[in-house]
């Protein structure tokens, strides 16, 4: 069975998984199905608004696409998450690639 089938048997059981609807997000990613991948990112912080890591990688991902409004929405949504979790780390990365895309929050 490959990964993205696994990881859907996965979600069928818990669709809140928030590991197991990253990891098919990415593995969309890997695969170029983009669409496929923004739509399980988008599902992923709309169930788990406090997982950091979705916020962060749907953003890096809508950027390297070229869909730079898109992706400036996540992060400053991401920024306030990592802010209200207290994730500094992932907080200042998010701010990089938002000041690296032209704009501020």
């Amino acid at each position: 069975m490959d990964k993205i089938a696994m990881l859907g048997q996965i979600l069928q059981q818990n669709p809140t998984d928030a590991f197991a609807r990253y990891g098919l997000a990415m593995a969309y990613v890997s695969e170029q199905k983009l669409d496929a991948a923004f739509a399980e990112f988008a599902r992923l912080v709309e169930l788990n608004p406090d997982y950091v890591p979705g916020y962060q990688m749907y953003a890096q991902t809508l950027a390297t696409a070229g869909r730079t409004e898109e992706a400036v929405a996540v992060l400053r949504r991401g920024i306030d998450c990592a802010t209200r979790v207290h994730n500094q780390h992932a907080q200042a990365e998010m701010q990089q690639l938002l000041d690296e895309i032209g704009r501020t929050p």
